[in-house]
């Protein structure tokens, strides 16, 4: 069996049309998901980018393996100790050495490992091609070593492939001879005047006002997005850039597609379309950013296209993407190694039959200190460092009626505030006994970052002068409001400067 698995940086489930966004932002992926099961509540226990692939590959959260930022000791695997093999965890007991082992002939194009020095990502792989651009390469470099790959290997049997495409991370880079479909099309509805006049105010790395983080938009070097967003053209501009992003990757998923399809192999292929987390685009007033443990970071397409397996069905249940490792190793027969944190969900791929999570907890520590539990239509938010953006210690959305996160309900609903702190509480828990019994340690690398001086996009590597020096830019910019707030929270530690 040959196994093609798709990783989509920053792609937000909710802007694919299969998903159902009103623009046809994906007609390829459309196609797959229609031949498979498409999974519409699958969350990466861990964002962003350095924790969640470290998870989906080690197959234990955050917590566990001590990758939780991507920065300080936070973003370094924890030392195994005195348990350490010949081989350690990563290696022996990881996702694609299991592979190995079934068989497989495991192969990755992605610069990942270097991007963020993370070398547990290629442990278990046959091949590893490195496209060099530490992220910031374009569909259009990364292409001709897929295809040259594909020409290679394609019709052959029991191979695993990996592969990234980055467009979709912001700043959106495709190129500008690509046309814009979508230049004549509306953005959603619930993107607002008024909800825009709000974020323009809005205090934060990645608002509206800070579209660079904690600056402008470079848009010399990206042309596709503007300054800042200032008005409903200019957030046009921005939203428009990540849809053509994503249809132009699509493009590239298309040559594959046709590709399996011309070597006679494609019915035999699985393939499944993910990513390793979302993107906000208004959601919690973020834009183009994907630091928070909310609905818009977390939660990630699950498309599953598995010869024999369900057709054309939707899953709602709830899952992680660590749950995808203990699956395939059911669907393939294979033995799963017991640190797993997963748990399988091969009966949904098989028919459809529904096998997911109660509830599931998500964490952020990179941008900001959140843990969330999300369970029935709920998402509680519990912040412990609130990376420049003033959010309230407890959030609480209802994700049915409101997926962008733009009513906090939690002084309406105290007691679904305290429901959600104990499902936190009992995650935590279990997952310290675990910690307990496998691990060299028993710290949460939660508060390692806290220790450390809180997430690596804040003070934390920015340098002393960070908070000052956007504290003044707030001031230039009219929100005053936000300057004053932000010296008043962090007066202890600016007294330090």
């Amino acid at each position: 069996m040959r196994i093609l698995y798709l990783d989509l940086d920053a792609l937000n489930p909710s802007h694919l049309s299969c998903y159902g966004y009103h623009r046809n932002t994906s007609p390829t992926i459309d196609q797959i998901a229609a031949e498979g099961l498409r999974c519409t509540n699958v969350y990466t226990p861990d964002a962003p980018c350095l924790p969640s692939r470290t998870a989906f590959y080690s197959g234990r959260f955050g917590i566990h393996t001590g990758v939780v930022g991507h920065g300080g000791s936070a973003a370094q695997p924890k030392i195994q100790g005195k348990d350490r093999g010949f081989r350690d965890h990563f290696d022996e007991k990881g996702f694609a050495r299991q592979l190995q082992k079934a068989g497989y002939h495991t192969a990755m194009i992605s610069p990942f490992g270097q991007r963020h020095a993370a070398w547990q990502f290629y442990a278990g792989f046959n091949e590893i091609h490195n496209t060099g651009g530490g992220g910031s390469e374009s569909a259009e470099v990364v292409q001709p070593v897929i295809e040259k790959w594909f020409n290679d290997h394609a019709s052959e049997d029991n191979w695993y492939m990996h592969i990234n495409f980055w467009d979709i991370h912001t700043p959106y880079r495709a190129p500008m001879d690509y046309p814009n479909p979508f230049e004549n099309q509306p953005i959603a509805d619930w993107l607002t005047e008024d909800l825009l006049a709000k974020h323009i105010k809005k205090t934060g790395p990645h608002s509206a006002s800070d579209l660079g983080m904690y600056n402008d938009s470079d848009v010399e070097k990206w042309p596709r997005t503007p300054n800042r967003i200032t008005d409903m053209d200019s957030l046009k501009q921005w939203i428009d850039g990540y849809d053509v992003a994503i249809r132009y990757v699509d493009d590239k998923i298309k040559w594959m597609v046709e590709k399996l399809k011309a070597d006679g192999v494609y019915e035999d292929t699985v393939i499944i379309i993910s990513a390793d987390h979302g993107e906000n685009q208004g959601d919690l007033g973020i834009y183009g950013e994907h630091g928070t443990a909310d609905h818009a970071t977390c939660h990630i397409p699950m498309i599953v296209k598995w010869p024999g397996g369900a057709q054309g069905k939707v899953d709602n249940e709830l899952h992680y993407n660590v749950d995808w490792a203990p699956t395939v190793m059911d669907m393939i027969g294979a033995e799963k190694p017991d640190i797993w944190d997963g748990k399988s969900y091969a009966a949904t791929v098989k028919d459809g039959t529904p096998d997911g999570h109660e509830d599931i907890v998500i964490s952020q520590c990179c941008h900001v200190c959140q843990r969330s539990a999300r369970w029935g239509k709920w998402l509680y938010i519990r912040t412990y460092h609130d990376g420049f953006h003033l959010f309230d210690d407890e959030m609480l959305f209802d994700l049915e009626n409101d997926p962008h996160e733009t009513t906090n309900l939690a002084a309406d609903h105290p007691e679904l505030c305290k429901e959600g702190a104990y499902r936190l509480m009992g995650w935590h828990d279990k997952q310290m006994q675990k910690m307990a019994k496998q691990s060299n340690d028993s710290v949460d690398p939660l508060w390692t970052v806290i220790r450390e001086g809180g997430p690596h996009h804040t003070h934390h590597n920015q340098g002393p002068k960070v908070l000052v020096n956007y504290i003044e830019r707030l001031k230039k910019t009219g929100r005053e409001d936000g300057a004053k707030a932000l010296s008043e929270k962090y007066a202890d530690y600016l007294a330090t400067l």
